[in-house]
């Protein structure tokens, strides 16, 4: 018996298909429901998620700040709980500010990770951009990849000193910041900087070139170099001052860039950066404590003394102290002085100790001198004096500061030394400022009036200094300056650009003497 498809197809489709559908045909088939997080309410991040449970949000989730695992959804509980069974051991002692610190440095760690991925990637993607761009030129010409005259058309150099040469024509006043280093392979670096200021107050501050001195650095070497540089661009007419780093070739009033300069006919003023001279004259007659300091760290951890830095790394955080480890110090880095006493005054409960109990050699000197009342009276000073001074020192860099911004910074710690002065000479001291001192106080009573000399010492060194200029008050700044008109007040404004073109300091060129990567780079050039 033959049986034809079409009269049974019918049946075999009523069949597999399901009761619901054939009682009510109108009903279409459909999986289970599944719940959306949008319907709860789940998806904005709570600022306060940041501080309760260290979470921030990354690309919509919410993301550990600590172990960096991500959560599906933005809901308090699911933070909480991770928080809890995690982190809450770790993290739940710290409150205030220190937790927002704390949840600002992890933050920092993030960004720094996140950024150092996209840095790399950009750079491939600009790289990859140039190398089209020079290939299409070659290919244009019909020349191979190392025809070298082809590839001068893309010279970095040449477009830059095209536009700088539009600055400099176009500028009403530049100056000159000059700074003499050694590199790596013992060749001196002479980096001339330009701050250019046209007609409308509009500020330029770019590299003029990074000259190689093969041979000596004596004053006609830089001058010569400097010369020519400058020629370049117009020379020397609209120059309104040179900073330079305070160096004998340079601040020379015969032999020197400065006596050889004003010796050519170009009348303005050699400057002495204000951070050199800070660095330079301050001076305190504290070489008992940085010795003693530096002895005991170097026996910590100087030198092939790795089992006795891990051993005191080790009871440093078994007694939960507020610093984990002591801090080297070289002079190159002379801001690292501060920080280093801040650590070492921090942990002298636990520095004795571990000498006495850790350390083969005879350390009681160095013990009994941190337990001497008066020697860490001058240590505290000491710590809390360096401290406001790297403050200074933090306040003098950057760009773009005119020398009326560094003034009044100056001006400023002259204030705190004359309020310190006070605090000290009174009946009741406020050393609110000078915390390290306040603890000592009780202790060593007496030993104020030692301070109280070095403060005075200190306030007549900065009335040493070479200020730009004199002013008994702070100058106005550019956004005054150019709000002045014209026509009313011609030689006011034209007063006010040739000082506004000023650089503050060398900062500019130390900065990149400090960036290695950067260095490379120009020398390339």
């Amino acid at each position: 018996i033959i049986i034809k498809p079409r009269l049974f197809s019918p049946v075999i489709v009523w069949c597999i298909t399901p009761l619901r559908t054939r009682m009510n045909p109108s009903v279409q088939m459909s999986g289970p429901k599944k719940r959306k997080v949008d319907s709860e309410c789940r998806v904005v991040f709570q600022p306060r998620w940041e501080t309760d449970y260290l979470f921030t949000e990354f690309k919509g989730k919410p993301l550990c700040l600590v172990c960096l695992e991500t959560k599906s959804a933005m809901k308090d509980f699911n933070l909480s709980r991770h928080y809890n069974t995690t982190h809450k051991d770790k993290y739940d002692k710290y409150n205030g500010a220190a937790r927002v610190a704390i949840v600002a440095d992890l933050r920092g760690k993030i960004h720094h990770q996140q950024s150092f991925f996209t840095k790399a990637t950009t750079i491939q993607e600009s790289s990859l951009k140039a190398s089209y761009a020079v290939s299409l030129e070659l290919a244009k010409a019909k020349k191979p990849l190392s025809d070298g005259k082809i590839v001068k058309i893309f010279d970095i150099q040449n477009h830059v000193e095209v536009k700088l040469k539009e600055v400099m024509h176009d500028c009403k006043y530049f100056s000159l910041a000059l700074d003499e280093s050694m590199d790596v392979t013992d060749v001196s670096q002479l980096l001339i900087y330009a701050r250019a200021i046209d007609s409308s107050f509009e500020v330029h501050e770019e590299l003029l070139k990074l000259v190689a001195l093969h041979d000596t650095t004596k004053g006609r070497d830089i001058f010569n170099a400097v010369q020519s540089v400058v020629s370049e661009y117009g020379g020397f007419d609209k120059l309104s001052a040179v900073v330079t780093d305070g160096a004998p070739s340079m601040q020379g009033k015969h032999t020197g860039f400065a006596g050889l300069l004003q010796q050519s006919g170009v009348d303005c003023p050699i400057l002495h950066c204000i951070i050199h001279q800070v660095g330079n004259v301050v001076s305190m007659n504290f070489s008992h404590v940085m010795d003693l300091v530096t002895k005991v760290t170097n026996l910590i951890r100087g030198g092939n003394r790795s089992l006795n830095h891990k051993t005191f790394v080790a009871i440093l955080d078994e007694v939960s102290a507020v610093y984990g480890d002591l801090q080297m110090h070289t002079e190159v880095r002379w801001m690292s002085r501060g920080k280093r006493l801040e650590r070492f005054f921090a942990l002298l409960a636990e520095i004795p100790v571990f000498l006495e109990d850790s350390i083969r050699c005879d350390t009681s000197a160095y013990c009994s001198k941190l337990r001497d009342t008066e020697f860490l009276f001058d240590m505290a000073f000491l710590a809390d004096i360096t401290s406001h001074l790297n403050h200074l020192n933090m306040q003098l860099q950057g760009r773009s500061q005119t020398p009326s911004d560094l003034y009044a910074h100056v001006n400023a710690f002259q204030s705190k030394l004359t309020l310190f002065k006070e605090d000290f000479s009174s009946d009741r001291p406020n050393l609110a400022h000078l915390r390290s001192v306040e603890q000592m106080c009780k202790d060593a009573p007496n030993a104020r009036k030692t301070s109280q000399v070095q403060i005075e010492k200190l306030q007549q060194q900065f009335k040493n200094l070479r200020p730009f200029f004199q002013a008994k008050r702070q100058e106005r700044g550019i956004s005054f300056w150019r709000l002045l008109p014209e026509s009313r007040f011609p030689l006011l404004r034209d007063f006010a650009l040739s000082t506004a073109g000023i650089f503050g300091s060398t900062y500019i060129c130390e900065s990149n003497f400090l960036n290695n990567e950067t260095l490379f780079h120009l020398m390339q050039i």
